[in-house]
């Protein structure tokens, strides 16, 4: 059996794994990385692209610690898709330079002034009536409009772009088909019978997701739990030519409705919708989704037909550490565990802040990497999006 000692395995191919094994190679890890399907095809793929800088997190007005923790995050990715960052993105697909926010009616003069407050500055701006996005320029939009300092990403693009530079790093594998020699959290080896290989890492990090669970189990991990926060997500495919990036905020602390615009294979759009439609519509059936999303729709943008739109929805679970109340995490999560580290970025925007945590826990021992043993292994292909195979 072949034995192939490593720096760093990183378990788990989506963006925080994929960003992770860029910057550990580029810090000089032998590192790779093992995805047990396709790059990106759990939450990556699932989220509507979005580089959060945290402003959708205090529509209560009080500046919180999730909004301050991700204030940083869009330049960050700008530097980045500019091919001036820590990771040259600039293969990635921009969908939209900037998301917005809308009320159906005038904001109250206490949102109004906390969005001007110092704090917000160069995070959100009002929008002028000349400069407002297609899809809000019907004379029966009344309500107020903000633009917010955030890109949306294509994100099959996106991994595309993360793997392009460390490919031949990255394999399809499933470590729990593996024979682990594990004691106290420390995995000294594991053991591929079916290619007969042996892995020796020095460490591991796993950004597996949801997965984690199973791992946890095989790999005797008794903490951090994980904890899922459900949505049911709704597509509505349609040709209208109509890219609508936005928020839409009523009196609650959370978006009523979050929209993203995505390109079909064949030529048609998809809205994609999240934020409380999405929260409350987990105990909904996908017709009393489909039913509920039609409703709000129309409420919250009358002027549009979607008369012969297709629709349709999916679960999916949001995997983070476990937080009490089952409350959103503030920032991103990484905890060491023996020779393991247990990673969730919990916002797609917050990859670059999981590495800063995650990269001080690892050491390299500066050989050189042997990765002739590793070809023997497949190579995962990038997810696609759902609404590829679900219409």
């Amino acid at each position: 059996m072949k034995t192939v000692k490593i720096d760093l395995l990183i378990v788990g191919g989506g963006v925080a794994g994929l960003w992770l094994l860029n910057r550990a190679i580029k810090q000089g890890l032998n590192a790779i990385l093992l995805e047990k399907d396709t790059l990106g095809g759990g939450q990556t793929i699932r989220s509507q692209g979005i580089i959060h800088g945290g402003t959708k997190y205090a529509l209560n007005g009080v500046l919180t610690q999730a909004s301050n923790t991700i204030k940083e995050m869009p330049q960050r990715w700008r530097d980045c898709l500019e091919g001036k960052g820590e990771i040259d993105l600039t293969d990635t697909e921009i969908l939209s330079e900037a998301h917005y926010m809308w009320s159906k009616g005038s904001l109250g003069s206490k949102m109004t002034t906390f969005f001007a407050t110092k704090a917000f500055r160069g995070r959100v701006e009002e929008v002028a009536k000349a400069e407002r996005p297609a899809v809000f320029t019907d004379k029966a939009f009344k309500g107020s409009l903000y633009r917010l300092n955030e890109l949306v990403l294509n994100v099959p693009t996106l991994i595309n772009a993360l793997r392009k530079p460390v490919d031949e790093r990255i394999f399809q594998a499933d470590i729990l088909d593996a024979e682990i020699d594990v004691n106290d959290a420390n995995i000294h080896s594991l053991q591929f019978p079916e290619f007969n290989l042996r892995l020796e890492p020095s460490q591991i990090v796993m950004t597996p997701g949801e997965g984690f669970e199973t791992l946890a189990e095989k790999l005797q991990i008794s903490e951090p739990k994980m904890q899922r926060r459900p949505l049911h997500m709704v597509m509505v495919k349609h040709n209208l030519y109509l890219p609508t990036f936005a928020h839409c905020i009523g009196t609650g602390s959370k978006p009523v409705a979050t929209i993203t615009t995505h390109p079909c294979d064949d030529g048609k759009q998809i809205w994609y919708l999240g934020g409380d439609v999405a929260e409350t519509g987990v105990n909904r059936s996908k017709e009393d989704q489909i039913r509920f999303a039609k409703k709000a729709l129309s409420g919250l943008l009358p002027w549009i037909d979607l008369t012969n739109a297709e629709w349709q929805t999916f679960h999916v679970d949001r995997a983070e550490p476990m937080q009490s109340s089952l409350i959103r995490p503030d920032s991103a999560f990484a905890q060491q565990v023996g020779n393991c580290t247990i990673a969730w970025p919990t916002k797609l925007a917050l990859s670059p802040d999981l590495s800063d945590q995650v990269l001080p826990l690892c050491s390299g021992l500066n050989e050189k990497p042997d990765l002739s043993a590793l070809s023997i292994l497949p190579k995962p292909e990038t997810a696609q999006p759902l609404w590829e195979t679900m219409f």
